[in-house]
């Protein structure tokens, strides 16, 4: 792997650690003030809104600047965010200005790779991205959990700075100033990342044109025979992946009585699991060998009903850790090759940026459904069954897909595996 590569894991890892503390921050921060359970479940959404409705600009913006200044630029926003917490707006809305930094950050995180590595480095790459990542939600639901529990809340509320009244005066408000810090060492590291040499594209002025110029490249995705089912794939996974973080707070509450602080430990065994499964498939799987994986993405659906029948941490923990396994298997060689098709077809920024769209509309879809969901009264099991059939249909039918182009677009899929294997035709 180049240096640079190393400062782009470190960066993220912060950054995304920050995310994940954050998140449990904010779950705390609205049961402190008695909002209703609906609440905390549309903090999952709400982080996704603005990769939804800016997804056809933040391609774009991290193609045209040098992507560590574009990650520096989005980590800078997601500090606002956490002080509009603080000084009290709604932790909904503040947690979307979170979102919208990054929304910004993802393209230029995993577009970078595309530029500096070639393909038949992605799926190692990705591999380590994905299993650094999945650390930093293991660390950071972890770091959130206890930030907000009685021990180290105390320590921090006890900090005191002559001649400044903060106005923090609440675990979770200690918590969330306490990351800020954290989000400000990432926003270092990105200022360490070096220029990968390629020339920034033009960004138009007109937004008409960036809309036209998305829904062009999202198009152009779509109908890949190769992109359509990494895409539809990664889409799915994400989308459940995104609530299931927050299912799984809410399954622990429900079925072993756990407390924010005591579930959070949970979230980060499922992230074991993920971290596990991303590094072994960064080590077995090639790139053209991607599509293999789908089978997995049946099994997660499966075993993720399984979860009504767990009410003992100890079956739970190991369990938990398979889920993770699979879904760390299915998602780093399937996002490979979609960030491999989509450099190929339209640039590194543009197609992360149809990438985000795709999976964090399926994430806010199934974020307001849940969301909506509990606020009718569905209980936390009833959403895991309906989650569960619906990663393993949707999955069965991705996989029904493929093998139909297998058959009828046999000639084209050759070739397009052909190129997936050469690092001469990359670009």
């Amino acid at each position: 792997m180049k240096r640079g590569f190393y400062t782009i894991m470190t960066a993220q890892f912060f950054s995304s650690l920050a995310d994940n503390a954050l998140f449990v921050a904010a779950v705390e921060l609205l049961r402190s003030r008695g909002a209703a359970e609906w609440q905390s479940a549309a903090l999952v959404p709400m982080f996704a809104l603005f990769y939804v409705v800016l997804a056809p600009f933040v391609g774009a913006f991290a193609d045209a600047k040098p992507k560590g200044q574009v990650m520096f630029i989005s980590n800078a926003i997601k500090v606002v965010g956490c002080l509009l917490m603080l000084v009290g707006m709604h932790p909904l809305a503040a947690y979307a200005v979170v979102g919208l930094g990054a929304a910004a950050y993802s393209p230029a995180k995993y577009g970078i790779l595309t530029e500096l590595l070639p393909p038949s480095q992605l799926v190692k790459a990705n591999g380590w991205i994905e299993g650094l990542t999945i650390a930093s939600i293991i660390l950071g639901v972890l770091v959130g959990g206890q930030l907000v529990g009685p021990v180290l809340s105390s320590w921090l509320l006890a900090i005191d700075i002559p001649g400044i009244h903060t106005g923090i005066d609440s675990r979770a408000e200690a918590a969330i100033a306490s990351l800020v810090l954290v989000y400000a060492l990432a926003a270092w590291f990105n200022t360490r990342i070096p220029l990968t040499g390629v020339t920034p594209r033009h960004l138009p002025s007109n937004p008409v044109v960036l809309l036209s110029d998305f829904w062009l490249c999202n198009t152009r995705l779509w109908r890949d025979r190769l992109g359509q089912i990494s895409l539809a794939t990664t889409t799915l996974f994400w989308g459940v992946s995104g609530n299931l973080r927050y299912i799984v707070l809410a399954w622990a509450a429900a079925a072993l009585g756990y407390s924010t602080t005591q579930a959070s430990g949970l979230v980060g065994v499922v992230a074991i699991g993920t971290a596990v499964g991303a590094v072994v498939a960064s080590v077995r799987m090639k790139l053209d060998q991607a599509t293999k994986v789908m089978p997995l993405g049946i099994a997660m659906g499966v075993l993720v009903i399984l979860m009504n029948f767990i009410d003992n941490v100890w079956v739970a923990a190991p369990f938990l850790i398979l889920l993770g396994g699979l879904g760390g298997f299915l998602v780093v060689p399937m996002n490979a090759l979609l960030q491999h098709r989509g450099h190929n077809l339209m640039g590194a920024g543009r197609s992360i940026a149809v990438q985000n769209f795709n999976e964090q509309a399926c994430i806010l879809g199934l974020g307001f459904l849940y969301s909506f969901s509990t606020g009718m009264g569905l209980s936390a099991f009833a959403a895991i069954t309906i989650f569960g059939l619906i990663v393993a249909g949707v999955m069965w039918l991705i996989k029904r897909w493929h093998a139909h182009n297998q058959v009828a677009h046999a000639n084209e899929l050759a070739r397009l595996l052909e190129i997936a294997r050469r690092d001469d035709l990359h670009g």
